[in-house]
This record gives C-alpha cells, structure tokens and sequence, in this order.
C-alpha cells in the first residue's frame, strides 16, 4: 500500500524546494521536491537553513494525489525574476526552466 503523506520543505514566502534544488511556487507541483521520509525532509530543511539564515521554512505533510505527486497550496508570492535580486528568503539566482527543461523533466518524471 502506497503513503498517503509526502513530506515537503516550504519557506516562509510559500514556496516549496524543488527537485532542481531552488524555490518553486507550487503551480507544478511535479516540480517540488518530496520525501516519504519527514526525517529526510528535515535534514534538507536544516542544510538549506544553515546556507541562508534569513530562511524561515517548515517541513508540512502533503497528501499525494494519483499521479505521485504532492498536493500543495501554490504560493500567492512571485518568484523573483531572473536578474539574481537578494530576497529575505535566499532566493538569490533564482532561475527558472526553459519550456525543453520542463518537458525532459517531465518526461524523467514518468
């Protein structure tokens, strides 16, 4: 029998870490990044804290939906944009996939 709980890393703007290793806003939610573990979940939570002291995040169960993935809240906060602006989150370089990187992680995905 499958988990009905993954846990996820959310910061205190609302987005969630993803599987590329920065912020995403939740709208895909193929993109976040996700444990069954929370255990796991909390030691990614402590790594990215101690790089960013601004960071004020917490570790939330998200249940799955029939695709595997979580089911999360999308952030009402934009991402930064592309020009590397410093944020109180550490989103410092944000960048974000070019429509041929989504679709091959997509397609990793399945």
């Amino acid at each position: 029998m499958a988990d009905l709980n993954v846990f996820v890393v959310r910061n205190q703007l609302g987005h969630y870490w993803g599987k590329k290793k920065h912020w995403v806003d939740g709208t895909d939610p193929r993109r976040v990044l996700h444990s069954s573990h929370e255990d796991e979940a909390i030691n990614t939570l402590f790594e990215l804290s101690s790089k960013d002291i601004e960071l004020r995040g917490e570790v939330l169960a998200a249940a799955i939906n029939d695709r595997g993935e979580p089911v999360v809240q999308p952030s009402d906060t934009l991402l930064p944009d592309e020009s590397g602006e410093d944020t109180a989150s550490g989103e410092e370089g944000v960048t974000r996939e070019t429509p041929a990187e989504e679709a091959a992680a997509s397609a990793a995905d399945a």
